[in-house]
């Protein structure tokens, strides 16, 4: 098979037909063979009633349907796993995705060799509420991730090889980082192509701005796991290792001042009534605080093996 469309959505009714006919169009034109994987998440509206009528009219067309809404990102990982096509494009149910993009890039993951392709929304139908953040978050990301050629992380446009997907593991909101988390899988051919923004044409958006807050501190995340998930001890350790540095020198002040102050005056001097004992206790405390936190994250690494389980309610 030439191509897997995933496509997640959330209360996307209306849009849903006109989508689908779009891709069976640009589809057919190419020559492509094909299946549009669409994972329902959690929707209140009728959109598996339409995703179910869809499918008894195009056997290419398979749906998944979450128990409850759970989020963009299981979505996408869940949908991944379903994928056959040697190729895997994303794109969003909302219409702002046009699919006649979807030639070009499967040109430039089979011709051109990149591993990821993502699509870059150079002109953009969005108030400046959302673009300005936008360019703040894509330049924290460029520079946090080394990928310095994607200006636009966050586009649901997106073209992978099919052992990319296979291999990343996209959880909580991560979608945002796919790029990085793919770098971090060890597939480094990554490209970007200007593609068109269209106006939404129904509904509304689904995300609000706790998105870019939420962004930053997966961003925080995934950079911390990228330099030190493997080896959570280098880290704490390190930091454990400072304290107790800290700690020792403090120790080695309340000493000198003891020596001194018994030798010169004889007066004894109360080492509890030195700033510098509770700098000495509080610095070993929180080293071994360090020290500890870095054997529990030896321990637990990978985290739990059900953190991308997710209740289906049907399949088909």
């Amino acid at each position: 098979m030439d191509i897997s469309i995933v496509v997640p959505l959330y209360n996307e009714a209306e849009s849903l037909p006109e989508l689908t006919a779009w891709i069976e169009r640009v589809m057919a034109e190419h020559g492509f063979s094909y299946e549009i994987i669409f994972v329902n998440d959690g929707s209140t509206d009728s959109s598996w009633e339409v995703i179910r009528n869809l499918q008894a009219k195009n056997p290419n067309v398979h749906g998944v349907a979450f128990a409850r809404n759970y989020g963009k990102s299981p979505a996408l990982n869940t949908g991944f796993a379903r994928t056959q096509g040697d190729v895997v494009i994303t794109m969003d149910a909302d219409l702002q995705d046009s699919p006649d993009e979807i030639p070009e890039l499967y040109r430039m993951i089979t011709e051109e060799g990149y591993d990821l392709v993502s699509g870059w929304k150079k002109k953009r139908y969005d108030p400046l509420s959302k673009t300005i953040p936008t360019k703040l978050f894509n330049a924290t990301a460029r520079k946090v991730s080394g990928i310095r050629n994607l200006h636009d992380f966050n586009c649901g446009l997106k073209a992978y090889r099919s052992a990319v997907v296979k291999h990343i593991e996209v959880y909580g909101d991560m979608h945002r980082y796919i790029p990085y988390l793919a770098k971090n899988a060890g597939f480094t051919k990554i490209g970007e192509k200007v593609v068109q923004h269209q106006a939404r044409k129904y509904g509304t958006t689904k995300f609000g701005l706790d998105r870019f807050v939420n962004g930053y501190l997966d961003l925080a995340t995934l950079w911390f796991q990228s330099r030190f998930g493997i080896k959570p001890m280098h880290i704490f350790g390190l930091l454990g290792s400072g304290m107790f540095a800290i700690g020792m020198l403090a120790v080695l002040v309340i000493l000198i001042l003891k020596i001194v102050s018994i030798c010169s005056t004889g007066y004894h001097f109360y080492v509890t009534n030195s700033i510098y004992f509770y700098l000495a206790l509080t610095a070993m405390i929180i080293g071994t605080q360090f020290f500890l936190a870095g054997f529990i994250g030896e321990l637990i690494t990978r985290n739990s093996a059900e953190r991308n389980s997710y209740q289906i309610r049907e399949e088909f």
